[in-house]
């Protein structure tokens, strides 16, 4: 397999099968439902910051998990992804 080529990018390190996405995990799904709360409660309300910084190192954590442990380079990319777009909410 040749390095940067599109196998090389989305074959499992583990089992040699393709992973485009997988299951999501706890965290994920905390993540998910955090985003979907925030909606939900009145802006400008406590709960609505705590909701929020909730989220924000929710995915931030998974990030980090994809980042440090993921199957493949792709799942690790959008590891990076994610935190660096949550990073950039935090700044602007």
């Amino acid at each position: 397999m040749r390095v940067g080529s599109w196998r090389w990018w989305f074959e499992n390190r583990e089992t040699g099968d393709l992973t485009f996405v997988q299951f999501p995990n706890w965290t994920l799904w905390a993540a998910g439902s955090s985003e979907v709360l925030g909606r939900l409660v009145e802006n400008d309300s406590l709960l609505h910051d705590m909701v929020g910084w909730a989220s924000v190192g929710l995915w931030v954590y998974w990030g980090l998990l994809e980042l440090l442990r993921g199957v493949n380079p792709w799942r690790r990319l959008l590891g990076l992804g994610v935190i660096l777009w949550e990073l950039r909410s935090l700044v602007v």
